[in-house]
């Protein structure tokens, strides 16, 4: 990886022989291996056996939620806040667990929108809950230094499952307990 950083250096007509330039390659190399890393991430082995029995049935929300990802069309980053609740069905998931799924498929070449229920997704199946709930607010390089140019704005995303999606009561209540 580090000799396409340098090949991309010498593209854009710089030397990557220069001094402040010297070990960039290598660094960057790292830096995107690490923004990245949720492909070395297997959800089983995240888990790792944090679900346990609960009686509890009432709404579990983790607000909040930092997470940085990169657009997979622009290679730009997108960075944000995720919420996300559950509804138990007799187990509950250890409380990192959830921004640590957040962490893994946002550290992956993305677009919001596939981030948004890939987290939802995998929560309901690693929980069985009755239902997920994901909104992700993000601002996006991409349209923030190029293209538009537009600093100010926000993408707002959001996945609803199960009782999420089938009882408008349980969405307003998920809804103003994230406002």
């Amino acid at each position: 990886m580090d000799q396409h950083f340098r090949k991309l250096i010498e593209s854009i007509g710089e030397d990557p022989q220069r001094t402040g330039l010297l070990k960039t390659p290598e660094r960057a190399a790292r830096a995107f291996e690490f923004m990245t890393q949720g492909y070395k991430v297997n959800i089983n082995d995240l888990v790792n056996e944090a679900v346990f029995p609960s009686e509890n049935d009432e709404m579990v929300i983790v607000k909040d939620i930092e997470m940085y990802s990169m657009c997979e069309h622009h290679l730009l980053p997108f960075f944000g806040k995720a919420h996300v609740a559950y509804i138990p069905n007799g187990k509950i998931i250890g409380l990192s667990k959830i921004a640590r799924i957040v962490d893994m498929y946002a550290r992956r070449l993305q677009v919001q929108e596939n981030l948004t229920r890939e987290i939802a997704s995998s929560l309901m199946k690693v929980t069985g809950a009755l239902g997920v709930g994901v909104v992700i607010e993000a601002r996006h390089l991409c349209m923030m230094m190029r293209g538009v140019e537009k600093q100010n704005s926000v993408m707002k995303t959001s996945c609803l499952l199960g009782i999420f999606r089938k009882d408008p009561s349980t969405r307003r209540e998920f809804l103003a307990l994230i406002a």
